[in-house]
């Protein structure tokens, strides 16, 4: 069963997202599944951190930006907005150029909360990074 309230907006959510963090570090939302949504983002000057990898803050704007998007289309927007509440990480593999993928599913979508785990990846399908992220879920339409 999808978990969307309604289709997502792939090229609605890219466009939106140009005039600022998401489209200066070059993520993108490139796929949403029945129960997940996949972003990719790019390793190079604007996403390495000094020592020429990957920077850990970095795959956190990934995993919250994919996230976000997704919690947003799960909720009815003409009733509630959601927004980040708290993130962590564990960075397990350096990642040194090409791209990044995340995939963000829920763990849990309640009334209040929601529940993400987001897995980055690179281009071999090596582990980069694991993120959970909740969303407290705010009973007013969303302004966005």
């Amino acid at each position: 069963m999808a978990i969307w309230h309604t289709c997502f907006p792939l090229d609605e959510a890219n466009r939106r997202g140009q005039g600022c963090a998401n489209g200066h570090l070059g993520i993108e939302l490139i796929e949403a599944g029945e129960d997940y949504l996949k972003g990719r983002m790019p390793v190079d000057q604007r996403t390495r951190q000094p020592a020429g990898v990957l920077h850990g803050g970095v795959s956190l704007v990934l995993a919250e930006t994919l996230t976000s998007w997704a919690a947003a289309f799960v909720v009815d927007p003409e009733k509630f907005h959601c927004v980040g509440q708290e993130i962590n990480a564990n960075h397990v593999r350096a990642a040194e150029s090409g791209w990044v993928y995340g995939v963000a599913r829920p763990l849990h979508l309640g009334r209040s909360s929601h529940v993400w785990d987001v897995r980055i990846h690179d281009e071999a399908q090596r582990l980069i990074c694991v993120s959970r992220v909740t969303m407290a879920v705010l009973a007013t339409p969303n302004r966005y």
